[in-house]
């Protein structure tokens, strides 16, 4: 298969309810174009950057995503299901009442986006970036998180019961607004817990 538009721009277009289906694209630009209500399912992208672009309500079950950017972007109503992103940028954006799993992760950056109240729970989310980002009433419960980094993330409400948290990084917050029954953690973690918390250890 080949992309007859690989590498083209795109700036400020509608595409809303488009139906590109099991399309592949190559290198493309979008910016702040509308992809509302579109068929995107089964769609393949590679190096293609998105943004400030409106997915709300878009299909992208089944797609695949390698090296593409969706920077800016809002996500609302919109199903990502049985997906595949990998080294995979949200950069920015705003997710939410999306369903969003099963679904694979590999190396994806969701710095400064939005994912408060969304159902992440049983991903495998292994050193995800999710600096700076709103994770506000997130439920990531039995999410594999290991070598994340949390910094200056907000957690209020953060559900991380049973989740590996082991060698993620994190502000001394995120120990004390989210909640961790049953998560898994390192040595360094349990200190920097136990700081947080106000403890002493002693012999």
């Amino acid at each position: 298969m080949v992309d007859e538009n690989a590498d083209q721009s795109f700036e400020s277009e509608n595409f809303n309810e488009i139906d590109a289906h099991g399309e592949l694209w190559t290198g493309r630009t979008y910016t702040s174009c509308s992809f509302i209500d579109a068929d995107l399912s089964g769609l393949s992208t590679h190096g293609v950057v998105f943004t400030g672009c409106d997915f709300s309500g878009v299909d992208l079950t089944d797609s695949s995503h390698t090296g593409t950017a969706f920077r800016n972007c809002e996500f609302r109503r919109s199903r990502l299901w049985h997906s595949t992103f990998r080294s995979t940028s949200f950069l920015g954006s705003s997710i939410s009442d999306t369903r969003i799993k099963p679904s694979t992760f590999d190396e994806v950056d969701f710095m400064l986006a939005s994912l408060g109240g969304l159902d992440l729970r049983n991903l495998d989310l292994t050193g995800a970036r999710f600096r700076e980002s709103n994770l506000v009433g997130a439920d990531l419960r039995s999410s594999v998180l290991r070598n994340a980094d949390f910094g200056g993330a907000r957690t209020s409400g953060l559900r991380l019961n049973d989740a590996d948290l082991r060698g993620s990084t994190a502000d001394a917050t995120f120990w004390t607004s989210a909640t961790l029954d049953g998560a898994r953690i390192d040595a360094v973690q349990a200190l920097a817990y136990v700081h947080a918390h106000g403890l002493v250890v002693q012999d």
